[in-house]
């Protein structure tokens, strides 16, 4: 079976380019990069790749779409028959749009909750530039053989979500916590596709957006400090206060991007465990605080 390599790149769309460009070189330390003859978007970069972000200013303050990586042309070529075996419905995208990710190749389908997901293989990868942070860092991102990050997507039926993503991309994962929730439980599922604990989360109830959140990680701990401070600065607000997951066991927090979904920031999330396991609290820390961003979850417990 072919397998998905890592979240490679995310596209999403903003109604305040300004707002962002600023929030993301300031706050979160990217790069910016913008291409000429490229008016409608900028990109941002976190590592040697060419971008991680492309961001698009027409306004739609979401998710737009998903890139996933395989390794090579020959995967991608075998993960087209893994679609057609499974009946996922795609396209294989024209030279043009190649170009236009930076790829040289690119099959385009939609997932289970119908969120716009892309398959890539041979990215641009900038050798000859060294990655320049917006702000400076003490370390750099946690990215490479690892991806971009990890992210929550709406997915209203997430056995659905999960057949597809470890059935057809070949990931693995579960239900990793019980929380409570208003009206119930939350069992958030969480997949993984190398050795980041986990890529892709689903099962969050009444997401208004595709994205719920997207995660960053620093490799030095004074960075995701400094951007706490930077957040608390600017009075930005935060969802979810600093404190410790028990599945990734990273340190982070959450608080509001210019779009009003959540970035999470965070630091030494621990690799992927040989076995499954659950858990019904998080190990400390992560108390609400602004409530109404999809994240209202209760993170721990006395």
């Amino acid at each position: 079976m072919v397998e998905i390599t890592e979240l490679g790149y995310i596209g999403i769309s903003v109604s305040d380019a300004e707002a962002w460009k600023t929030y993301a070189t300031e706050v979160i330390g990217f790069e910016l990069v913008e291409e000429q003859g490229e008016d409608d978007r900028f990109y941002l970069r976190m590592d040697e790749m060419h971008h991680r972000i492309i961001v698009h200013t027409d306004g739609n303050d979401d998710l737009e779409y998903v890139g996933w990586r395989v390794k090579s042309p020959k995967a991608l070529k075998a993960m087209k028959q893994q679609l057609d075996d499974a009946g996922v419905d795609y396209r294989v995208a024209t030279d043009d749009e190649c170009r236009e990710r930076h790829v040289l190749g690119l099959l385009k389908l939609t997932d289970p909750g119908g969120n716009p997901t892309e398959i890539y293989c041979t990215p641009r990868v900038e050798a000859d530039r060294a990655f320049h942070p917006g702000r400076p860092l003490w370390g750099k991102f946690t990215a490479g053989g690892q991806g971009l990050g990890h992210m929550i997507l709406r997915q209203p039926d997430p056995q659905a979500a999960y057949d597809f993503y470890t059935e057809v991309f070949g990931m693995d994962g579960s239900i990793e916590y019980k929380l409570p929730a208003p009206g119930g439980e939350a069992t958030p599922w969480f997949v993984h596709c190398n050795n980041r604990q986990h890529s892709l989360a689903f099962g969050i109830p009444n997401m208004e957006k595709r994205i719920n959140h997207l995660n960053i990680e620093y490799t030095e701990l004074d960075d995701l400090g400094k951007s706490h401070d930077i957040v608390r600065h600017h009075n930005i607000p935060v969802a979810i206060q600093l404190g410790k997951h028990s599945n990734d066991k990273a340190l982070s927090f959450y608080h509001v991007t210019p779009s009003g979904w959540l970035m999470e920031l965070g630091w030494e999330g621990r690799h992927t465990p040989d076995q499954e396991e659950y858990y019904v609290a998080d190990i400390w820390g992560h108390e609400m605080e602004a409530q109404g961003f999809g994240m209202d979850l209760e993170m721990n417990r006395e």
